[in-house]
C-alpha cells in the first residue's frame, strides 16, 4: 500500500500589536496575549510596541525558527498597510508567506472603540481567535506567472487621457486611446486660460494633441465607446462599439475604391445643412448644424453626422461631391482588442445646478455657470470674448460668483464632497473681469479658498489686491428685480456676523463636479 501522507500538528505564534497607545490605548494588549496564550494550536503569544518596526519583525523571524512555528498571526493594523511587511518576515523566519494572517483590531476595533475599553478587548479577542483558527488551515501557496498582453487602453481623451496614453507609448507599449466624443480635447478644450499661469489653455493642449494624433504606438479611436470587457488583470478582451459617424476618413474612402476621397475637413457640407441645433461644446449658448466639428482645433480633423437631428436631405452629400466622404447610412461597428490592462480617465460632468432651486438656474436669465462663463469670457466663444449678460446682451459692471454651489452640501441635494479646483478658478474669473471690463467689480461669495497647490497662495493673494470683494458665507437664495433682470444675492457674512444683500449685474455659479454617467 501507498504510505499516507500526515498533515503536520498547527503550531501558531500569535504576536499582539500596541501600536503606541493606538491599539493599548483601549485595548487591554496583555490580556489579549494571556488569552491568545490558551488557544488551541497556539504555541507561543506576545506583544511588542511597533510589530512593524524591525525589532518587531526579528521577534516573529525568531519565534518561528524557535518553536518551529507552522502559522502567524499579528494582531496590529489594517492588512492594506503591513500585510506584505509581515508575510516578509514570515519569509524570514523560512516559512511560507502565506501561512500568516493578520488580524484588524486598530481600525475595525480600537479607534472606533476608543471609549470602551471592555468591549474593544473582547472584540480583540474575538479577532484573534477566527485569525488563529484560519492559520491552522493555511497550506503553502506558490505564485504563478502568467503572461500579459503588453497593450494599454485609456478610456477617456481629455487631458489626462491623452497624458497617459502618451507616457505609455513613449515606454514601447501598444496603447488604445477611447474617446467617446468626435475629437480629443475633454473639457481643457472649453477652457479660456489655465490658473494660476493664467497659459491659454489651447496653446498647451493643442501640441498635445498633435502628439496623440502623430504617435505610432497610439491608435486614437474616437467617438468609440466601451460595449464589455471580460477577463482578468494583464488579460482582458474589450468590446468596443465605433459610433456611426456618417464621414469617411481619407482611408475609410480608399477601401472602399475612392480614390483621393475622404474628408479633408473644407466645411462646404456644414454650410449647406439646413438642421440648426444648440451646440453642447458651446453649453447651448451658440448654434451648430446636423454635421459639424466639435471645434476648430478638433483632432482628428472630421466632420460628424448627428444622426439624431440629421433630416437625410442629402445636400451635403451633393456638396460633397467627387470626395464622397459622407455616407447617410453608416450603421455603429464593433471591434475588439485584447490589452494588459485599462486607465479610466474618463472625467467629469457639472452637478444639475438648477437642482438647487434656491439659486435660480434656468429660471433667471443672468445666473450663469462657471463652464458658460468659460465660454463667454474666451475669444473662440460665441461673443468672441466679450461678457455680456444673456438678457439684453448688455457688458455687467459687477458679477457675484456663488463658489461651493452644490458641494460641501449636506442636505441631500448636492454633493457632500468639495469638488477642489473650483475656488482657483473663480479666482481667475474675476481676474478676467477685472482685466477685460474697466471699473468691474467682482464678488465672490465663500466658504473657505482652498488655494492648495503650487503659486496658488500667491494668485489668491494677487486677486485680492487686484481689487476682487471676499464675502465669507454660503449664499442663502438668489431674486430677481423683474424690471431691470438684475440679481440679489442675499448671504450671512459670517466674518461680519451679519446678512448681506448685494445687487449684481450676473451671477456666476461654481457648480459641484461629479463622475461622468459613462464611467460605471
Amino acid at each position: 500500500m501507498a504510505e499516507v501522507k500526515t498533515k503536520e500538528e498547527p503550531r501558531i505564534g500569535v504576536f499582539v500589536c500596541h501600536c503606541g497607545t493606538n491599539i493599548a490605548g483601549s485595548v487591554d494588549v496583555k490580556a489579549v496575549v494571556e488569552y491568545a496564550r490558551k488557544l488551541p494550536n497556539v504555541a507561543v503569544a506576545d506583544d511588542y510596541q511597533y510589530m512593524c518596526s524591525t525589532p518587531g519583525q526579528n521577534k516573529i523571524r525568531d519565534a518561528i525558527k524557535e518553536h518551529n512555528l507552522t502559522g502567524v498571526v499579528v494582531a496590529a493594523c489594517s492588512p492594506r498597510l503591513h500585510e506584505p511587511t509581515f508575510r516578509g518576515a514570515t519569509k524570514m523566519g523560512g516559512l511560507n508567506p502565506f501561512r500568516f494572517e493578520m488580524a484588524n483590531i486598530r481600525e475595525q476595533n480600537s479607534w472606533v472603540h476608543m471609549h470602551q475599553p471592555e468591549e474593544a478587548t473582547a472584540k480583540a479577542k474575538d479577532a484573534i481567535r477566527i485569525a488563529v483558527a484560519k492559520a491552522a488551515l493555511l497550506e503553502d501557496l506558490i505564485p504563478r506567472s502568467v503572461p500579459v498582453e503588453k497593450a494599454a487602453m485609456v478610456v477617456g481623451g481629455g487631458v489626462g487621457g491623452m497624458q497617459a496614453a502618451l507616457d505609455l507609448a513613449n515606454a514601447g507599449i501598444k496603447t488604445y486611446l477611447v474617446e467617446k466624443n468626435p475629437t480629443i480635447g475633454g473639457r481643457m478644450s472649453q477652457l479660456d486660460k489655465t490658473f494660476p499661469t493664467l497659459d491659454c489653455s489651447q496653446c498647451i493642449l493643442t501640441p498635445k494633441m498633435v502628439d496623440v494624433y502623430r504617435n505610432e504606438n497610439i491608435e486614437l479611436l474616437t467617438y468609440t465607446e466601451v460595449e464589455a470587457v471580460e477577463g482578468y488583470i494583464g488579460n482582458f478582451d474589450v468590446t468596443l462599439r465605433k459610433k456611426a459617424r456618417g464621414v469617411l476618413t481619407t482611408e475609410e474612402a480608399e477601401a472602399r475604391g475612392y480614390v483621393g476621397g475622404g474628408c479633408n475637413g473644407c466645411g462646404d457640407c456644414e454650410g449647406v445643412c439646413p438642421v440648426i441645433k444648440p451646440n453642447p461644446f458651446e453649453v447651448g449658448m451658440a448654434p451648430r448644424k446636423a454635421i459639424y466639428i466639435y471645434h476648430p482645433q478638433v483632432s482628428p480633423l472630421l466632420y460628424t453626422v448627428d444622426f439624431d437631428a440629421c433630416v437625410k436631405c442629402g445636400l451635403c452629400v451633393d456638396i460633397c461631391g467627387d470626395k464622397k466622404a459622407i455616407d447617410l447610412n453608416a450603421t455603429d461597428e464593433f471591434m475588439n482588442v485584447k490589452v494588459g490592462t485599462v486607465i479610466l480617465a474618463t472625467g467629469y460632468d457639472i452637478f444639475p445646478i438648477e437642482e438647487k432651486t434656491e439659486w435660480g438656474y434656468k429660471r433667471y436669465d443672468n445666473v450663469i455657470t462657471s463652464l458658460e462663463f468659460e465660454r463667454l469670457i474666451c475669444a473662440s466663444g460665441p461673443t468672441g470674448g466679450h461678457l455680456v449678460r444673456p438678457s439684453d446682451g448688455e457688458t455687467p459692471k459687477r458679477i457675484g460668483f456663488v463658489l461651493c454651489a452644490g458641494s460641501r452640501d449636506n442636505t441631500g441635494v448636492g454633493k457632500p464632497y468639495c469638488s477642489r479646483f473650483c475656488c482657483m478658478y473663480s479666482l481667475k474669473h474675476a481676474h478676467q473681469i477685472i482685466e477685460k471690463i474697466p471699473g468691474a467689480v467682482p464678488y465672490i461669495f465663500y466658504m473657505d479658498i482652498r488655494s492648495f497647490g503650487k503659486m496658488y497662495e500667491e494668485f489668491y493673494y494677487r486677486i485680492q489686491n487686484e481689487g476682487a470683494k471676499f464675502i465669507r458665507g454660503r449664499v442663502a437664495n438668489i431674486l430677481e428685480d423683474p424690471v431691470t433682470k438684475n440679481l440679489h444675492v442675499n448671504a450671512e457674512d459670517t466674518l461680519l456676523g451679519r446678512p448681506v444683500d448685494v445687487e449684481v449685474d450676473l451671477v456666476v455659479l461654481a457648480a459641484a463636479i461629479q463622475p461622468s454617467a459613462e464611467t460605471e
